[in-house]
Formats: C-alpha cells, sequence, structure tokens
C-alpha cells in the first residue's frame, strides 16, 4: 500500500463517521505567540480547546503538516542517528468538540487499525494512565481501560505514568489522560527472547507508538490547580510515517515510498551508498529529513533568517549542509536539486510546494553557498585557533566562539581536532553554552496568571472597520510578567474597534475612558488562539461598568494609508515586472510600509520609477473602497482575488476592491486612493534567493521627507555659494577633483621613491635574516605597494613599517615567502600582537598582514619590539 493509499484510506474512513476533512494549517504559526511551529494537529483548534471560539463542525479529520526542533518537543539532535524521529513530519488526527468522548475513540482507533489497516491485533498494545500520588491526586482512568477490555486481553493493557499519559497543553490549559496504541513489528524469534510489553515506551526502533488518543476533560490553572472543563474534547494524533513502516512491512520509516526516493537522489547526487557504514546513513538520512522540513516551511512562507522562526529553519538547513560536507563530502550545493523529488512526492498532497518549487529551489540553493563560504572562513579560524593554542587542548570558550560567531558545528570542530591529535575542552564548551542558553531564557521568560471572568459571552466582536470609538465592556483579564516588557495586562472586551496585529499590519494603539474619568491606555492589540488582546500596563478602574474605547485616529489612518499602498504596490509591481510576482510577505506600520515579493533579480531605477509613478497614478485616480466583507472562498477565486503568501483562509473570505486590485485581506484601509496622497520608494533589496524586498513611504512621511531634502538643497546651494544650478556645480566640482586626486597620485608615487631610496639604504642584517623598520609617512595602500616592491628586491626579507598619518596607526608586516615557512613565522599573528602597542588589531596572509589603532604613539615600541620574531 502506497503512503498516499494510506492517507486517503484514513481521511475515508473518518468521513465516513461523519467527520468533516479540513485542510491542513501552515506549518509556520502566525496568530499564536506561544509556538514558532505546528507541532501537533491540535494547534489549528486551541481556540476550540480553550472555549474561545465555536466550531463549525463538532467532528474534525485531516493529515496536519508539523514540525518539532524547539520548545518542549526538541527532536532535532536525535533526527538521523535512528529510524523513527522526525523535524518535519505528517499527524494524522481525529477531534472531537464536545461531542463523542473514550468510547468511539478507542473502537474507531481499533476498527481502523486492524479492520481497514488489517494490523494483526496481536501486535498491538495500549497505555492507559494509571493515576497519579502528587497534589492532583488523579485516579487511574479505568473508563478507558474497560472499553480496552473489550479489544485486547488485560497483559496487553500497560499502565503509564503522568509523564507518558497524562497530555498538557503547556503550563496552563486544556489537559487530560490519554491512551497510546504501540506496535511490535519485530520478528517471532526476538519476541520470545523479550516480551513486547517490556519494550513498549523503551525507545525500541521495532516497538513503537503510532497512535495517541487524548481525552481532554480537565484544565489546568496559573497555580497549579485542575478543574474540569465544560465541555469534554478529543484529540488524537498517529504519526503517519510510522504507520508507512508498518503497512508497507519495513523495519524503518526511511525505508517507505515516503524517504526512498529522496535517498536514493541523495545517493545518487553524493556518490554514497546508503546502508555501507553508519556515519553515512545518518547524514543520509539527516538531509533526507531536513531537506522536507525546509521546504514545507518555505512553502508556506518562512524564510531562513537570523532571527526567530527563521533562524531555527536556517539551522536545520546548515545541519544537514555540514552532514553532507563532513560525511558525504559534499563541496557543492546538492540540496536543492532534492526539491523536485519532494514534489514528485508529495505536491498532490500539498499543492503549495509545487505552486513554490522554483523559490524552495533558489532559496536552498544560496543557503547552500553561504554556508560552505562560512565553512570555509570556520576553517581558517579553526587554523589560527589551534596555533594559538598551548598544548594540545583546544579552549572550549574559543570553539563556542567558532560556533557562536560562524555558526561552524561543534561536532565538525572535533572531529577536525580528533583527526590533528587535538583535544576539546567539552566542559568548557558545554559551560559556554550553558550560559548563553541561560542568558536566552531569561530574557524571554513570560509568566501568566488565570484568567479573571467578569463575565460569559460570545467571541469579541470586532467593529474597527466601520468605527475607531465606541462603548465596550471587559469581559476577562488577566496578568503577564515578562522579562522584557515587565507586568502588564491582556484585556478581552465584548466588542472592540481596536485592530489586532494580523496580516503585516500593526495593532491598534488608543485609550479607554471609564464613566469617572480614568482613562487606560491600550498600548497594541494582538490576537492569541482566535482572541482579540488589548495590552496595557494597568487595569481600568472600575473593571465593571461600560468604557469608552477610543483608537488613536492618526496612526490608524497612516497605518491605513500604508495598508493600501501595498495592495496598489502589488498590482504595479505586477503589471512592471510581470505576473510572475507574487507576495512574500509585508510589514505595515504607521510610518512606513514594507512589501516582500518574488522577483529574479535587482529592479532597476528605470522599474522602480515606473512602480513609484503607476502608484502614484492610482492615488491621483481617487479609487473608492470595495469590499466584501464575507463570501465564499471560492467566489473570491472566481473574481479573481490574490491570496497572501502562507495564509490559511477559512471558507468565508474578506475581498478588498482598488480599480483593478482586489486581494483578500483582513486589514484597514483608505476609503479613497486620494487619502494616500503620495507614495515614495525609499530602497529595493533581495532578503533571499528570488526575494526582493520594497520599503517606503507614504502621506505624512513623504511630506517630511521632502521637506527634509529641500533643507538639504539649501544648505548645498548654500556650500556652493548659492549657485542657481548646483547640479552643475557639483559636477564640475568633482571633475577638479578628480584632476587633483591624479596629481596627487604623481606627489605620492614621487614622495615613496625617495622614501623607498631611503628605506634601501636601512636594511640590515639580524640573526641571518634582512631586516628593516621604519615610521613612514604614508597612506595604508602605498605601504603595502613599497612593501612588495621591496620584497622583490630583497630575498630573506623581514619588514615592519609603521605609520601615524591622519591621526591613525597602522602597522604592516612583510615577510619573503620562503622565510616565513623556514621560520615559522605568521605576518598575521605578529601585527595582531604587536597591534596591542597601538590599542588596535589586524591580521592578513602569514607573508603580509596590516594592523590598525588608535594610538600612534605606540609606533616605536612596536617597531623596536619586531627584532624579537628573530631571535
Amino acid at each position: 500500500m502506497t503512503s498516499s493509499e494510506i492517507r486517503n484510506q484514513f481521511l475515508a474512513f473518518f468521513k465516513d463517521k461523519n467527520h468533516r476533512i479540513v485542510p491542513s494549517a501552515p506549518m509556520v504559526m502566525k496568530d499564536d505567540p506561544t509556538l514558532l511551529f505546528t507541532n501537533a494537529g491540535m494547534n489549528q483548534f486551541k481556540e476550540f480547546f480553550l472555549g474561545i471560539s465555536t466550531p463549525e463542525f463538532r467532528r474534525v479529520a485531516d493529515t496536519q503538516k508539523c514540525l518539532r526542533v524547539s520548545g518542549k518537543h526538541n527532536d532535532l539532535e536525535e533526527v538521523g542517528k535512528d529510524t523513527y524521529h522526525h523535524t518535519m513530519f505528517e499527524m494524522l488526527g481525529n477531534w472531537s468538540f464536545g461531542d463523542y468522548f473514550k468510547k468511539e475513540t478507542i473502537t474507531w482507533a481499533w476498527e481502523f487499525l486492524t479492520g481497514v489497516c488489517g494490523i494483526d491485533p496481536e501486535d498491538l498494545y495500549a497505555t492507559v494512565f494509571e493515576g497519579s500520588s502528587d497534589a492532583d491526586a488523579l485516579e487511574k482512568d479505568q473508563e478507558a481501560y474497560d472499553i480496552w477490555k473489550a479489544h485486547l486481553p488485560e497483559e496487553r493493557i500497560l499502565m503509564g505514568s503522568k509523564k507518558d499519559n497524562f497530555w498538557e497543553m503547556g503550563a496552563q490549559g486544556p489537559c487530560g489522560p490519554c491512551s497510546e496504541i504501540h506496535i511490535d513489528i519485530r520478528s517471532k524469534e526476538d519476541r520470545l527472547k523479550v516480551p513486547g510489553a517490556h519494550l513498549v515506551n523503551k525507545d525500541h526502533p521495532q516497538v513503537v507508538e503510532i497512535w495517541n488518543l487524548v481525552f481532554m476533560q480537565f484544565n489546568r490553572k496559573a497555580g497549579g490547580a485542575l478543574e474540569p472543563l465544560p465541555e469534554r474534547h478529543i484529540d488524537t494524533g498517529m504519526g503517519f510515517e510510522r504507520l508507512c513502516m508498518v503497512l508497507q512491512g519495513v523495519q524503518s520509516n526511511y525505508d517507505t515510498d515516503l524517504f526512498t526516493p529522496l535517498i536514493r537522489a541523495i545517493e545518487t547526487i553524493t556518490a554514497s551508498t546508503y546502508g555501507k557504514t553508519e556515519e553515512s546513513d545518518i547524514a543520509i538520512r539527516v538531509v533526507a529529513d531536513h531537506i522536507r522540513a525546509v521546504s514545507f516551511a518555505i512553502a508556506d512562507g518562512q524564510l531562513p533568517g537570523n532571527t526567530g522562526a527563521g533562524y531555527v529553519i536556517r539551522r536545520i538547513l546548515r545541519r544537514a549542509i555540514r552532514y553532507g560536507f563532513t560525511f558525504l563530502n559534499a563541496r557543492e550545493p546538492f540540496m536543492y536539486l532534492l526539491v523536485k523529488v519532494l514534489v514528485h512526492k508529495m505536491g498532490d498532497a500539498f499543492p503549495e510546494l509545487a505552486e513554490q518549487k522554483q523559490l524552495i529551489e533558489n532559496v536552498v540553493r544560496e543557503e547552500e553557498l553561504s554556508f560552505l563560504k562560512t565553512l570555509e572562513q570556520g576553517l581558517i579560524r579553526l587554523e589560527e585557533i589551534l596555533r594559538q593554542s598551548a598544548g594540545n587542548s583546544v579552549d572550549g570558550g574559543k570553539a563556542f566562539e567558532l560556533y557562536d560567531t560562524f555558526g561552524f558545528p561543534i561536532d565538525l570542530t572535533a572531529l577536525i581536532l580528533s583527526e590533528r591529535g587535538y583535544t576539546l575542552d567539552e566542559a568548557g564548551f558545554d559551560q559556554a553554552m550553558a550560559a548563553q542558553k541561560k542568558r536566552s531564557r531569561a530574557a524571554s521568560e513570560v509568566s501568566m496568571e488565570d484568567w479573571i471572568v467578569l463575565e460569559e459571552g460570545a467571541p469579541t466582536e470586532f467593529l474597527g472597520y466601520d468605527q475607531l470609538q465606541a462603548g465596550i465592556r471587559l469581559r476577562k483579564y488577566r496578568k503577564v510578567e515578562a522579562k522584557k516588557e515587565g507586568a502588564y495586562y491582556q484585556l478581552v472586551f465584548d466588542r472592540t474597534p481596536f485592530y489586532p496585529e494580523g496580516g503585516g499590519q500593526v495593532g491598534d494603539k488608543g485609550y479607554l475612558e471609564a464613566a469617572n474619568g480614568d482613562v487606560t491606555y491600550i498600548l497594541d492589540t494582538k490576537k492569541e488562539n482566535n482572541e482579540i488582546l488589548h495590552l496595557a500596563k494597568t487595569l481600568p478602574n472600575p473593571a465593571e461598568g461600560v468604557f469608552t474605547a477610543s483608537v488613536d485616529e492618526k496612526q490608524r489612518m497612516r497605518t491605513a494609508r500604508n495598508h493600501t499602498a501595498t495592495h496598489l504596490l502589488h498590482q504595479a509591481l505586477r503589471r512592471t515586472l510581470g505576473d510572475h510576482v507574487e507576495q512574500k510577505g509585508s510589514a505595515v506600520h504607521s510610518n512606513y510600509l514594507r512589501f516582500d515579493f518574488s522577483h529574479f533579480g535587482k529592479m532597476s531605477a528605470e522599474e522602480l520609477w515606473q512602480v513609484e509613478q503607476f502608484v502614484n497614478i492610482l492615488i491621483q485616480e481617487q479609487l473608492p473602497f470595495e469590499e466584501q466583507r464575507s463570501i465564499s472562498m471560492e467566489q473570491a477565486r472566481e473574481e479573481g482575488a490574490i491570496a497572501l503568501f502562507g495564509e490559511k483562509y477559512g471558507d468565508q473570505v474578506r475581498t478588498v476592491r482598488f480599480g483593478k486590485s482586489i486581494e483578500l485581506c483582513g486589514g484597514t484601509h483608505v476609503k479613497n486612493t486620494s487619502e494616500i496622497w503620495q507614495f515614495k520608494i525609499m530602497n529595493e533589496s533581495a532578503i533571499a534567493a528570488g526575494i526582493r524586498r520594497i520599503e517606503a513611504i507614504t502621506s505624512d512621511a513623504v511630506r517630511e521627507y521632502f521637506a527634509s531634502n529641500e533643507k538639504t538643497l539649501e544648505k548645498i546651494k548654500g556650500l556652493l555659494k548659492n549657485s542657481t544650478d548646483p547640479v552643475s556645480a557639483v559636477a564640475n566640482m568633482q571633475e577638479e577633483n578628480i584632476s587633483l586626486k591624479k596629481e596627487i597620485e604623481v606627489l605620492v608615487r614621487e614622495k615613496a621613491r625617495f622614501i623607498m631610496e631611503d628605506l634601501r639604504e636601512q636594511v640590515r642584517e639580524v640573526h641571518g635574516v634582512r631586516f628593516l623598520t621604519g615610521q613612514v609617512d604614508l597612506e595604508a595602500a602605498a605601504i603595502k605597494d613599497l612593501a612588495f616592491q621591496l620584497g622583490s628586491e630583497f630575498d630573506n626579507l623581514f619588514l615592519l613599517l609603521g605609520s601615524g598619518r591622519g591621526g591613525k596607526a597602522v602597522l604592516s608586516c612583510y615577510i619573503s615567502k620562503d622565510l616565513a615557512m623556514q621560520r615559522d613565522l605568521d605576518a598575521g599573528q605578529i601585527v595582531r600582537e604587536l597591534g596591542k602597542h597601538i590599542q588596535g588589531g589586524g591580521g592578513g596572509q602569514p607573508f603580509f598582514a596590516t594592523a590598525g589603532g588608535k594610538n600612534p604613539s605606540g609606533i616605536p615600541k612596536a617597531l623596536a619590539a619586531a627584532e624579537e620574531y628573530l631571535k
């Protein structure tokens, strides 16, 4: 049975059980600040489990793209070393929101595995929560145990501890006991030696969990206490890769048809053989797994970067690159070639892969090139560390600096050191790593109190499309303590005019006014699990009653102008560059906008001018805002609405139109394009392979920009003696400057010739070496030319020259190549050490290097110390 057939069978089975089959949510989280990535099938349904929203369907099933690499579920370092951990994986799941509970869940799971899939019941085990004697004092899950007895003999129903059989969403929130279904796929001979019951939850590669059935019936409060949920829910998750392993009769996830095409391709590209050595096998599994994770992340809108989710994706990709570099001898980019193999295998189930294939290939290849260069730089720096090391042990702090600054992997460092006869101070490295993690954790520590509920009600009604002021009531609030922001409150109202951050647009600010005149400032507005949260440093006083909520109108209008401008910019880019342009992200603030889009090269000045002009023409045309607040996704697509890259949309969507521009959008906009006044592009740059970024301003910011430029022009005209034609005046100055520079170059060369003649006379022999030191009044470039000219005239030369020209200290060291090799001299190391005299540093090659500093008075001491290197 193929993986596609298995996936389809699961969904068809639950469709027959009256479940709504829903698409996978994006792997990259958008509206949940507690998560960077979807790490479980239930993430997209948190709002229902938390009671924030009411689901349209009580029964749901899907296959969800998940990524586990950070936080509580950190599987990254295990991936590749065994055959069943993954970064990106599919989770098959069925959910009940206050509908069926344990009996149906267990019965259907058993029916699917043994009836539909044909798994031998003798191979299966179930675990049940045994209860706990801690502060929760929970009883054994007797209900689940009794249900399992109808399907399994009691010796294959195993008791599980709280660690394995009590599932919690986090430190707070819905939780409950769970039953895991495990399977034993060992040979009969192995089963006779050790019963499968002894290997359940023991990390055995052939006795594995395939399905977890979670029975959500409690809520964990901030203080740690448990309370019953008003409605009981079901959340199940089955590892798709493990199920394929079982049904395809293989002993490893990597032997299923989900991975074998990738592995065959890796073998071909790297001339390696899977199954030959443990090291290469691990590397091949790492590459096969990680290309899936990275490709799906990019397809869902997350590009590799230096912070947050982007850093995680870059870290995964770089882990794969260095495994290929170290164990598969891959010295050139190769992982991007695997994307087409992945698309061929999974593109039907996840069409976003096929749609973004070119982008994924471009980004992966660019990242590979960049990191391979980083590895080269790291190797050079490692050589420097070895030269500076006393003895055969390398300081762990230095190894951590290599890891932290260059991204140079510690296991690669250890491998190189071992080959060179050195040992690594692992304790020192671990200490430096632990200190960094401690700093990182401390900086991001957040604690939340329980919600204080003042009144129950429906989800918050958003009024902000139509009004900026409204009478509202406080429904609930909670206090948050964050290391970075300090203490603040999250407030939830029955309705609100405040727009919550989303779709690239910043959240609204403003204030609340109580009947007694008390004012509470709203510092930001965000969305979490589909709930609108208003952030304030203080609580409204009193908390009860009706408040007048007022949005900061000036900021909202500026933001709305910038948001509308992004739509016009999108249209202008597609008209100017072509229909291949797709929005890849945006940031809409009150004082500027940022727009990321797909395009293969840098935009020319003419193209930028055309785009800017086109947007300004649309502004001048006074196009009215046309909105369809709730239409079907199908109708929106038929009307030509453009969807935002990486966003998840429901069955009902909102469209925003300005002339021929129509997009799916939930943000706020101007009523007419004339309100934008003017659009000005400030910068265009690359942020990744095939992804460009435009930064621009509108309205008040453009006025300020023009006013500032006018002041600058007046100052320039003043310096030019109020020239009526400043452009010609500056051009004349440039011509004069070029002429003067040429004259200066002639004079400098003449000066250097005289200095050269003088220095030739000063060359002397010291310890069998031609030795020259001196202070000269030349720039660094002229000193370098002079040094190499002297080097061509004198064999066996050691030269150190200094200059204090312009108040800046420079030291340049030249050593004949043969001399550097014979005496084991290194000009780079010498200038680094002598650079201390001039309060600076530098480096270079063994035969020539330069140091700069801020203390010219130290040059004589540095020159005097040079002779010590020849003793």
